[in-house]
């Protein structure tokens, strides 16, 4: 079963943990929600990243909002209080040759399902970030700006961004001549100067515009 919910402009987060979504899933009495949600898409290397996350269903997480909307410093914090109070959370990610053979789309749906069978607990439902489903027998239900609507989204939405982070920064380390610690691979200025420069280093997406002239 997939349930779309209608296109929602974005908006800061601050419901407490059991939203109308969360809520609605516990009334039919599917008590472990996983959110699901991704990072990577846009970059131009390394790749794309996805998390699932349940949280207790009373439990709530001061400051928690989309990945994108907080401080580097709160999305650390955050993920430090989101793993250690989740019921069970996974990491699911793509690697940029993979990307490059499937698409982006594919790829990042990939990352999701992945994410969702790395969980130690079988989630009773997933509501997941965007507009796409991904391939599960779970009910699942799409919410376009999920990780500013839904708790257990935005807890999925840190998790991958701030894991992420981390191995972008890892990879400055193998790749001193582009600071991956500072675009994190995303197409900045910086950044297209570097490959201009140097050339793509194996985890750049060789499809991606900007990575190999056209």
């Amino acid at each position: 079963m997939v349930r779309r919910s209608p296109l929602q402009t974005r908006k800061t987060l601050q419901s407490p943990r059991n939203t109308s979504f969360e809520r609605a899933l516990l009334e039919e009495g599917k008590e472990f929600i996983a959110g699901i949600d991704e990072v990577g898409r846009g970059s131009l290397a390394g790749p794309v990243v996805a998390a699932s996350c349940i949280l207790p269903p009373d439990e709530t997480f001061p400051g928690l909002n989309d990945s994108k909307l907080l401080t580097p410093e709160k999305r650390e914090e955050l993920f430090d209080l989101i793993t250690k109070k989740a019921l069970a959370w996974a990491i699911g990610s793509v690697d940029s040759l993979e990307i490059d053979s499937i698409n982006i789309l594919q790829a990042s749906l990939k990352a999701m399902q992945l994410s969702v069978k790395a969980l130690s607990l079988q989630p009773k439902a997933l509501l997941i970030d965007g507009q796409y489903p991904i391939q599960t027998a779970l009910p699942q239900q799409t919410i376009p700006f999920g990780d500013s609507l839904s708790p257990s989204i935005a807890a999925a939405s840190i998790l991958a961004k701030v894991t992420r982070d981390r191995w972008m920064c890892e990879y400055e380390k193998e790749y001193p001549l582009f600071r991956f610690s500072r675009h994190k691979g995303y197409g900045t200025e910086r950044h297209l100067e570097e490959i201009k420069m140097h050339g793509p280093t194996p985890i750049h997406r060789m499809t991606f515009r900007g990575v190999v002239p056209r």
